[in-house]
């Protein structure tokens, strides 16, 4: 990490932190979530660059910006969403609207955009999803007819509809993907374009604070100059290019939004007295509703820093990793923040404590940005591709190497890592053998095991080599002890529920296929489970002391 990344990223993320703390009060929130409505003047005060300019991030240094990383990013992204998630939102329609141009866009348009971006702090939108295509962008209908002039094509004339845009209707510049002659395109549209207009916004279940339309485009003319690329064709590309970075960022804000949330209940449960001293020090209460949350966030934390260092050495692509990263973080922090209300009682119950908003927030991020059933499916399909390329060796071979990683650092749950890598490859096997994969839940299941098992192996081997990740509140002990207890069960589902898939089409005998995935040994790994969760929650309470 070089030295001014570390200072910039450090300067922005305590310049959010006072920011909020001075203008984004919980009353504050409250109230436009109660209206439904969307801070507009703090969305562009947070874009101000004497305020904070935290668009810059996305703005390569020679069109004016920060040129942040990768890793900037998501950790603006993970303090974003502690603050509020409709307002992190709002920043990352503007990231996610950018991309196109990032990614597929001459350097003309480059310059000319990212410059009107950047120096007229423009809010961005990203039109995509519409009504019959979901996270499906493969259902595309609305098109773009091209406009010629003397046989030479001036420009297009878009015509269609999307819908749940974020910053739809605020946005002063969209990039929307539409159907032109030559396949799927992106094009740039500005607000006021006669034609486009902007449904109303959204009443929705979670981030209020953000704006949520609809968008129409009734022969909406753009110059062939709006074509980003200026070559027709290439959206699928574009937008496949960035499903790693873009989900990595969501996986960002289920992790913030769940760290909200926890931390919470915890400081409540740290003055909280019942039956004659605190519910933190309960261990009912701590290892039910509190701990096993803050080692699935130190896991997530792991690997979202692990796939980021990654994208900033390809730049583009690890759309697998992505998706593991963004499942993980967001289906972990959508129930952390479930369990933090019921660590709250009635309290947590109510709007006057924020669990209440974030868990009707946090919800979104296993929504938008790909649902957690295609996330599941694009992880298993990239992973299935590997396990037949290798014929069944791809998770053993992994399982060999923390094998050997286990001889040299055996207090990082390396071992029971390995034994999770046997089931997986195991079960993948019995499901190619056995043809089982022709059932879409038991390819969904999949994908959830894959992560479970390639989320542990990161976090094991980052414990193993000494990294303590970038945002943790822990110390290089107490992260080996999370990643043991995080080891121990990811091999147990992965395990069991793998049984559970291939007994349950009745495939195997389930005597046989215990064997096959050494249950026993898995089982006996769990020895001293529950002193190590003992220990991680004394951790905590030490950490978040009233």
């Amino acid at each position: 990490m070089a030295k001014n990344d570390l200072i910039t990223r450090n300067l922005m993320l305590d310049s959010l932190k006072q920011y909020a703390k001075n203008r984004i009060s919980h009353e504050f929130i409250r109230q436009h979530d109660a209206k439904n409505e969307i801070p507009l003047e703090i969305l562009k005060e947070m874009y101000d660059h004497d305020t904070l300019g935290v668009h810059l991030l996305l703005i390569p240094e020679e069109y004016g910006g920060l040129g942040g990383q990768t890793t900037e990013i998501y950790r603006v992204c993970e303090q974003l969403a502690r603050i509020d998630l409709g307002i992190a939102t709002g920043v990352f329609a503007t990231f996610l609207g950018s991309d196109p141009i990032n990614v597929g866009g001459t350097p003309e348009q480059k310059a000319k955009w990212f410059q009107k971006i950047a120096h007229e702090n423009k809010l961005v939108a990203y039109g995509a999803t519409e009504a019959d295509a979901g996270s499906d962008l493969v259902s595309l209908r609305t098109r773009a007819e091209r406009v010629e002039k003397d046989g030479k094509i001036v420009g297009y004339k878009i015509t269609g509809s999307k819908m749940w845009i974020s910053n739809g209707g605020v946005a002063d510049i969209y990039t929307v993907l539409a159907l032109a002659p030559g396949g799927p395109s992106w094009f740039i549209v500005e607000k006021g374009t006669p034609g486009f207009t902007q449904d109303a916004h959204e009443d929705k279940h979670g981030i209020r604070l953000s704006n949520t339309a609809g968008l129409a485009f009734d022969e909406v003319y753009v110059p062939a100059e709006n074509l980003i690329g200026l070559e027709e064709g290439k959206g699928f590309l574009q937008a496949q290019a960035v499903f790693g970075y873009t989900r990595l960022m969501v996986a960002a804000f289920g992790l913030g939004g769940g760290e909200e949330a926890v931390e919470t209940a915890l400081m409540y449960a740290q003055q909280r007295i019942q039956a004659g001293g605190p519910l933190a020090q309960k261990q009912g209460f701590m290892l039910k509703l509190i701990t096993p949350h803050y080692v699935r966030f130190e896991a997530a934390r792991a690997y979202i820093d692990w796939t980021a260092k990654q994208l900033e050495v390809n730049n583009h692509g690890l759309a697998t990793e992505g998706a593991i990263a963004k499942l993980y973080a967001t289906e972990s922090g959508n129930k952390a923040a479930e369990d933090a209300i019921q660590a709250m009682g009635g309290f947590g119950y109510t709007k006057e404590f924020a669990v209440e908003k974030i868990k009707r927030d946090v919800k979104i991020t296993c929504i938008y940005e790909g649902t957690s059933e295609v996330l599941e499916m694009t992880i298993f399909r990239g992973r299935w591709q590997e396990h037949l390329k290798t014929r069944g060796q791809y998770y053993i071979k992994q399982a060999e190497e923390f094998e050997a990683l286990h001889a040299q650092h055996p207090d990082v749950g390396a071992d029971s890592v390995a034994l999770g890598f046997r089931a997986l490859a195991r079960v993948l096997e019995d499901c190619r053998a056995q043809k089982l994969t022709r059932h879409q839940y038991i390819t969904f299941m999949l994908g959830d095991l894959i992560s479970e098992a390639e989320v542990a192996a990161v976090f094991a081997r980052q414990c193993a080599e000494g990294k303590v990740t970038e945002g943790s509140r822990f110390d290089l002990n107490t992260l080996k002890v999370m990643s043991r207890v995080n080891a121990r069960l990811s091999a147990f589902k992965v395990a069991t529920d793998g049984m559970k898939l291939i007994l349950g089409v009745g495939a195997a005998s389930a005597q046989d296929l215990s064997a096959a995935v050494n249950l026993v040994g898995i089982e006996e790994k769990m020895t001293g489970l529950i002193n190590d969760e003992d220990l991680v929650s004394a951790k905590l309470r030490d950490t978040f002391k009233a």
